[in-house]
């Protein structure tokens, strides 16, 4: 089983840099995968309440029999619960259907500018940090303008940032502020589907080290200090995915993947996400 290096969040709590994801799984999907995930020796688990497959999640976790403390949990606040009483009931309709008494990592999804209660949301973040309901607290596609008001009016800095970021679509704005600001960068979708593994620079790459063009890009982002959620529901390729610890890419290889950023993509921008 591989050893998965730990990244150390500003506030000290420590994450496995490699975990699952589960976004787009069905919920009567998810309880299996998870399971071959935690098999495989996956320990960070990341969900959402928008993915509707907490439950899911939940009953792999019960299952699994592994001791709670090896287990790194992550689930977000939806758009629809920003504000500071809507996101507490919303915390703990989360616990509730993944069987827990508190979270490693929770996340405001998307800042919903149009809306304008992120801060009042991550008063409530702050709250549950404060009163040891939660172990690290952050959010997810804030843009920097986002996060810098976030920072300014909080009293606590968020732990991690999780964003889109893959070889096609590279956030280096982000990324920069999230490192002047202590804030680790988490890359979801960080293979982008499926959509940059046939680039022929990767599949290069992949055939010289005969590696799987998902490896490598995932080895990519490890090199690069990233914390990376890749999904799949497929147990050879859950398993696959976490087989990335034994060789390094060069310095000419990283670069050939970070030539694939799109210049002027920046993702889904915010405010489409209002909820």
């Amino acid at each position: 089983m591989s050893t998965i290096p730990i990244v150390t969040l500003n506030n000290g709590v420590e994450i496995p840099q490699l975990g699952f994801g589960v976004f787009q799984v069905p919920d009567d999907e998810t309880t299996a995968a998870v399971a071959a995930a935690l098999d495989a020796g996956y320990r960070s688990i990341d969900t959402a309440a928008i993915y509707g497959n907490e439950t899911g999640v939940g009953r792999a976790l019960a299952d699994s029999g592994i001791p709670r403390e090896e287990l790194f949990i992550t689930s977000k606040v939806w758009n629809a619960d920003h504000g500071y009483d809507a996101t507490l009931r919303a915390y703990d309709t989360t616990l509730d259907k993944l069987g827990l008494d508190a979270l490693d990592l929770y996340l405001i999804h998307w800042p919903t500018p149009r809306r304008d209660l992120y801060l009042d949301t991550w008063r409530a973040l702050e709250r549950l940090y404060a009163d040891g309901r939660v172990r690290a607290i952050g959010v997810s596609n804030f843009q920097p303008a986002h996060l810098d008001r976030l920072v300014d009016a909080g009293t606590i800095v968020p732990a991690v940032n999780q964003v889109e970021l893959h070889p096609a679509l590279q956030n280096r704005a982000v990324i920069a502020d999230d490192d002047r600001h202590g804030v680790a960068t988490e890359a979801w979708s960080p293979l982008a589907q499926g959509a940059v593994l046939a680039d022929p620079a990767i599949t290069a790459i992949a055939s010289a080290r005969e590696r799987t063009p998902a490896q490598v890009v995932l080895r990519w982002h490890l090199q690069q200090g990233r914390i990376v959620i890749p999904k799949s529901v497929t147990p050879h390729r859950i398993a696959e995915n976490l087989d990335v610890f034994d060789f390094t890419l060069t310095d000419d290889e990283l670069a050939a993947i970070d030539a694939l950023d799109r210049d002027g993509r920046t993702g889904p921008h915010p405010d489409e996400f209002h909820g």
